[in-house]
């Protein structure tokens, strides 16, 4: 039997205009927009739809965005596909995609899971805001180096592996004191490319410890059920059945790397996956598996 792997992209993805045309073409698009509105206080649909993109990218709407982007994308699917849908046999996220990835696996209902979003984004916020901060993604290092390339950049400040994408593509994230200092250390290092991102702060580092206690009172407060397909954490790379382990893996991955290629290893090499679908705005994690397994056959599902 085929083994399908879901892939749900997070923040970054974001473009205006999405959602608009699913929305406009699917009644179970529009519901899911009609719904967020509902929860959010907010008219998504239109942020979506109309920007502006400094309001879109803003990390309090993007992570809703996506979350609901990235559903109505998997609406889409089962109205063309259902037998796909229904075949899908794992499913991972990246970061704020692991929550999209967990609520498609029945873990958590998308109301629930909606309201814990807009509270995650809004405290990844405030602690970005607290702290000059930011990440910087480096091209052509491999994970040793860049252990090195922080420890030579950090000083008295903060700096940690962030993202762990594929091979040779690492995002570290800090102070922006000690992100200013890693271009010219990895370009002397041999990186083939350094590019400062365009975000709020410095995601998956102790810089965002204040948003845990918020994250975690948000988590308590909804049930989270044994997923009925694998979901793989960030944090570990593995898949947990246990609602209060999961629980406490989203809390982690706040302050935790991101461990993605160890994530698509697993589903390639250990659950032997045969084919993927990325379901949701932009193709970021297609480009990430064909850099770890270049022939492999992934299918974008866009919103």
């Amino acid at each position: 039997m085929t083994k399908i792997a879901f892939l749900f992209p997070g923040q970054g993805a974001q473009t205006v205009g999405m959602g608009a045309a699913l929305a406009a073409s699917l009644p179970q698009a529009k519901s899911l927009f009609d719904q967020a509105a509902d929860i959010l206080g907010y008219d998504l649909l239109q942020l979506c739809s109309e920007g502006p993109e400094e309001k879109l990218n803003s990390t309090v709407y993007s992570q809703p965005a996506l979350f609901v982007c990235s559903l109505a994308a998997l609406e889409q699917l089962k109205h063309d596909s259902p037998e796909v849908v229904e075949s899908c046999s794992v499913a991972a996220g990246l970061s704020l995609g692991e929550y999209t990835a967990l609520t498609f696996a029945g873990a958590i209902e998308f109301e629930a899971g909606l309201r814990v979003v807009q509270i995650r984004g809004q405290a990844m916020q405030d602690a970005a805001d607290a702290v000059a901060s930011g990440m910087v993604s480096v091209l052509g290092l491999d994970r040793e180096q860049i252990e090195t390339l922080c420890d030579e950049a950090r000083g008295d400040d903060v700096l940690q592996l962030a993202n762990l994408l594929c091979p040779g593509n690492i995002v570290v994230s800090g102070s922006q004191a000690a992100c200013d200092r890693v271009p010219a250390l990895a370009e002397a290092a041999g990186a083939m490319k350094v590019i400062p991102l365009s975000v709020a702060g410095a995601f998956h580092t102790s810089i965002m410890e204040p948003a845990v206690a918020r994250l975690r009172a948000a988590l308590a407060e909804i049930e989270i059920r044994p997923p009925r397909i694998p979901v793989v954490s960030n944090v570990d790379a593995c898949t947990h059945d246990n609602g209060d382990e999961i629980r406490s893996l989203l809390e982690q991955q706040v302050v935790n790397p991101v461990l993605w290629e160890n994530s698509m290893r697993w589903l390639l090499d250990d659950f032997g996956i045969d084919r993927c679908y990325e379901i949701g705005p932009g193709r970021v994690l297609r480009g990430l598996l064909k850099r770890i397994a270049r022939k492999f056959p992934c299918e974008s599902v866009p919103a």
